[in-house]
């Protein structure tokens, strides 16, 4: 397929202009004329240069990648639909759709957007962690920043012995069998090519753990009702999870909170500066992510 620069060119400029940055989480402050997002805020929210994101609003510029495309899609919260047609202007197939996919729906970023005070992140069927808060980081520390089979919190927990270290011990041995049943489930939904089936046939491989709890067959393990985390940093904490699950991309979207008054909320409020202080630092790994219901 060929690049249309000026179809591509005017598509990105309607998107833009269609934006308010109260509509992807930026502050709106004084004597803004501009109508719509300014380009060098598009280009922060697709983690590029200005100087990469005008040439393309110009019709000029090297050939964007599919990964800069997808990019581009997810930092202008465009619809699956019109996600796939930036792909075909700018000369590439669409991904698929489907519990795969790793594009966020706008729906669901209009909500993250706005929980910047709050522990929350995004997370795939196979607990890939898409997205996460500022708060959300400083729990867990950065679980965006894996790659391969680590993606998946539930191989991490099986395969890195790090990512039980955030977690009370007497909470390991259930979840555990949570991660497996979790992906014996999804393995039955999406079947031998799945990418659960790919995570099973690696830990088969690499965690005798794994191939005692896969030999029980158990499905329907759910995650404890109050996680407890014993942080670094605060000491012990008890949360609650609330999640909202997009049914089209599989995505959930998982919102961590304490018991006002309680010490676990004043604790999360100390987190927040804390978090708030070293954010520009490497975090420490604790983990990579809440277990949720999924691996």
């Amino acid at each position: 397929m060929a690049i249309d620069r000026p179809g591509l060119a005017e598509f990105l400029r309607e998107r833009r202009g269609a934006l308010q940055p109260e509509d992807v989480g930026l502050p709106r402050g004084q004597r803004r004329r501009t109508a719509g997002l300014r380009r060098e805020e598009v280009a922060g929210l697709c983690h590029m240069s200005t100087d990469y994101y005008t040439r393309l609003e110009r019709e000029r510029g090297p050939h964007p990648s599919a990964q800069m495309i997808a990019s581009i899609a997810q930092g202008l919260h465009l619809s699956l639909d019109e996600r796939d047609h930036l792909f075909r202007l700018a000369g590439h197939q669409p991904p698929t759709r489907g519990s795969s996919s790793e594009h966020v729906s706008p729906g669901l970023l209009r909500i993250f957007d706005r929980l910047g005070d709050t522990a929350a992140e995004i997370v795939t069927e196979v607990g890939e962690t898409l997205r996460q808060t500022p708060l959300g980081i400083a729990l867990v520390g950065d679980a965006t920043r894996y790659t391969g089979p680590a993606r998946s919190r539930g191989y991490r927990w099986f395969t890195d012995p790090a990512a039980r270290a955030l977690y009370v011990t007497e909470d390991h041995a259930h979840m555990s069998r949570m991660y497996a049943a979790g992906l014996r489930a999804l393995l039955a939904v999406g079947g031998p090519g799945s990418r659960a089936a790919h995570l099973t046939d690696l830990l088969l491989a690499e965690s005798a753990e794994f191939r005692t709890l896969w030999e029980t067959h158990e499905v329907g393990i759910h995650p404890n009702e109050v996680k407890r985390y014993q942080h670094p940093e605060v000491g012990r904490l008890e949360l609650n999870c609330q999640t909202l699950v997009d049914p089209h991309q599989a995505h959930h979207l998982m919102v961590y909170t304490a018991a006002p008054g309680s010490e676990s909320h004043e604790k999360l409020e100390m987190l927040a500066v804390i978090g708030a202080q070293s954010l520009s630092s490497t975090p420490a790994d604790g983990v990579g992510g809440d277990p949720g219901s999924r691996p």
